[in-house]
């Protein structure tokens, strides 16, 4: 049975997926995800989702405790990220990557600072209370449940894998391919920001 929770994100998805070949329109164009946002970045300061107006968002939901997936994620969309700005920087100084936890328990600022620095100087770092990661989880259509304790006290969660380019004004515009090459990831962003 499917998850309630995933439906709206798996409908936009096989609709872009049905767009005639050719169509320079942002496959998730229309799509009903992403919206506003008041949390807390990695140096203990609020962000809202309008600070980043004009500007494009790569957004990526994940945890620094992480064990294998989202460490990797996040560094190789960073290479790839690091690649642009060296082959093109007007289009990447126009681009803002953002980490947003679905661990708040775990991910203080405190945290978040030294995760994201290690991945990209740019990469900001997202938190906030549990209710207000869960509301921006299920608008940006991120499904995450947090599993049970360990004996030592440690646990994972569960996580649905996504980056997600959203526009200047906030709008969905496609996926990018966090587990593909740096220049996979230069030419999806290169093709959905110029």
């Amino acid at each position: 049975m499917m998850n309630k929770r995933l439906f709206p994100l798996l409908l936009a998805l096989m609709l872009a997926a049905c767009q005639p070949a050719g169509d320079d329109r942002p496959p998730l164009e229309g799509a009903s995800m992403g919206g506003a946002f008041s949390l807390t970045n990695q140096d203990g300061k609020p962000v809202k989702d309008s600070d980043f107006a004009g500007q494009y968002r790569l957004v990526y939901f994940g945890y620094a405790y992480c064990p294998d997936v989202c460490p990797v994620d996040l560094q190789r969309l960073m290479q790839g990220f690091a690649r642009l700005e060296q082959s093109d920087p007007a289009v990447a100084a126009r681009i803002q990557p953002i980490f947003i936890t679905i661990d708040p328990v775990r991910d203080t600022p405190a945290t978040l600072k030294p995760f994201v620095a290690a991945f990209h100087p740019r990469l900001i770092g997202l938190t906030g209370s549990e209710a207000d990661i869960a509301a921006v989880a299920k608008r940006y259509r991120v499904f995450f449940e947090r599993q049970p304790k360990a004996p030592d006290g440690s646990y994972e969660v569960d996580h649905g894998r996504m980056t997600v380019l959203y526009g200047p004004k906030g709008e969905p515009v496609s996926r990018i391919p966090e587990a593909g090459t740096p220049d996979e990831i230069v030419a999806a962003l290169k093709r959905w920001t110029i």
